[in-house]
């Protein structure tokens, strides 16, 4: 496992930093992709890996999705992920979190942190206490930026579909338009509740089934089985859990016309973002469509750091530009019969000179 530099997803790092501290107990990974445009900014994932060459590889690929996802959104900011390698029974201890803050305080600002999956604002509130670098604190006052960046990272995911929609489908409205979504939790029932709002037809899925069942009575929607539900016949597919989830066994199953979600490396690898472009479905670029969250950490840390504020209003004006850069990438994905991945990734390795 200390080999990384041979690990498939490794991408020319600028830092792979292992951890580990007897006494809580904690092992994990911080991965700095690039600092081009600033320090290297994304989340700590708490997650168990019965094998930890995957906790590894999430490292390298978030963070370097995080130097996209940061560069694309126009961010002064690189790109960085954490992955915390959680035991079976998902410990999560003070002790543990104090020792992860001083490990990001011992990077001397190379790695700012904030929430993802197994973390929360609370544990937030915990790493301030060991480290400055850390964002998605509570809001300090009214219509402040800051806190969780779910409701966030769950508009730009919304907006990004009506973008597809209108660009696909040629419609402006959502008004009956069917849209799936796998993963109900912080982000995707954000992004069901936003668009039930518009009159989406919803169908819904989820591995927390008593969650996803309350989530349908509420907004109307159906209830599909969280195995079958990238086979549901719909408009729009909107992937909101894990990634690695589009292969080519996967795509050839695929009855929609649309996939815009917010899950991270949706893309099993590489090539099947050219599977999806054969297949005449549109696809939008994950780290563009979902950088909502990201935007809001960055907006909040970048003023704190340097003795300013920020407003909600600052993060939703940068937000709602998300729907732009994707019409661009798809313009030019047309124009060059390139797939929408590919194009994405070449404007953003041009910002972070890795062109």
């Amino acid at each position: 496992m200390t080999a990384f530099w041979t690990e498939p997803d490794f991408d020319d790092h600028e830092m792979v930093h292992f951890v580990r501290d007897r006494t809580s107990g904690l092992t994990a990974i911080i991965a700095v992709h690039s600092s081009h445009l600033g320090p290297g900014a994304g989340g700590t994932r708490f997650w168990h890996y019965p094998n930890p060459k995957d906790g590894l590889r999430d490292a390298l690929r978030l963070s370097r999705g995080m130097s996209y996802k940061n560069a694309m959104a126009g961010l002064p900011i690189g790109g960085g992920k954490a992955v915390i390698l959680a035991d079976g029974a998902r410990t999560k201890t003070p002790e543990l979190l104090a020792a992860f803050g001083d490990a990001v305080e011992g990077l001397g600002g190379r790695y700012v942190t904030a929430e993802d999956v197994g973390m929360t604002e609370a544990d937030m509130v915990d790493l301030s206490k060991r480290t400055e670098h850390v964002s998605g604190l509570p809001v300090s006052g009214e219509n402040a930026a800051g806190g969780d960046p779910g409701p966030f990272t769950s508009y730009g995911i919304y907006l990004g579909i009506k973008a597809a929609v209108k660009h696909q489908l040629r419609t402006d409205s959502m008004e009956g338009v069917h849209v799936a979504v796998q993963g109900t939790g912080s982000v995707g029932g954000g992004v069901a509740r936003l668009l039930a709002k518009d009159g989406a037809r919803l169908t819904l899925a989820d591995i927390h089934a008593n969650g996803v069942k309350a989530l349908a009575q509420e907004l109307g929607a159906e209830v599909a089985d969280p195995d079958a539900v990238l086979m549901t016949s719909c408009d729009v597919l909107s992937p909101n859990a894990l990634g690695a989830i589009f292969d080519e066994d996967s795509i050839a199953s695929l009855k929609t016309q649309i996939i815009a979600g917010g899950a991270n490396n949706q893309l099993a690898r590489t090539q099947h973002g050219k599977v999806l472009f054969d297949h005449g479905i549109l696809y939008a670029p994950d780290y563009v469509i979902n950088a909502g969250g990201i935007i809001s950490v960055a907006t909040e840390y970048l003023a704190r750091r340097d003795g300013q504020s920020s407003t909600v209003n600052d993060v939703n004006a940068l937000i709602e530009q998300i729907p732009e850069r994707l019409v661009q990438i798809w313009q030019s994905s047309e124009a060059s019969g390139t797939s929408p991945d590919v194009v994405a990734d070449r404007m953003a390795q041009e910002l972070i000179g890795r062109a």
